[in-house]
């Protein structure tokens, strides 16, 4: 679990009661069949085989989340149109706040989002150099949650 102390002012321990119980919401968040669900092609990206999941708090704010990476070698209108037939299935809805270009949904209290991303902006990240991502549409899938 990651918390950020720095904005608030609250100690780590504050931070970390605010998350307390939240294990079981964790996962699952991380056992959503759609954080499983990719065009055919997508692969999982290389460094990123395991969910990353956890809880995050600042201000009593209590927000669960999960996320997967995927490399795939096409293109993002692909990405795009199986992910928006994938979470209509599923019975997410697209976000009525999003834009309309936007690959976001909510599906009760949850939020579902697709964002692509690149070698270069991951490595500025700090995950290092991503050849598996230096074509196609890497992306990455993530479900939020706020208690």
């Amino acid at each position: 679990m990651f918390f950020n102390s720095a904005l608030t002012g609250c100690t780590l321990m504050d931070l970390a009661q605010d998350c307390e119980g939240a294990d079981a919401r964790v996962e699952e968040m991380t056992a959503l069949d759609i954080l499983g669900s990719r065009p055919d092609g997508a692969t999982v990206a290389e460094g990123f085989e395991d969910v990353d999941a956890g809880c995050l708090s600042d201000s009593g704010d209590v927000m669960v989340y999960a996320e997967r990476t995927y490399a795939f070698p096409g293109i993002r209108a692909d990405v795009a149109a199986h992910y928006r037939t994938a979470a209509q299935q599923d019975g997410w809805r697209p976000d009525p706040d999003a834009a309309p270009d936007d690959l976001s949904f909510v599906k009760k209290a949850m939020n579902l989002r697709i964002v692509f991303v690149t070698a270069e902006l991951l490595a500025e990240e700090g995950h290092g150099s991503r050849p598996d991502l230096r074509t196609g549409a890497g992306y990455s899938i993530s479900v939020d949650s706020y208690e």
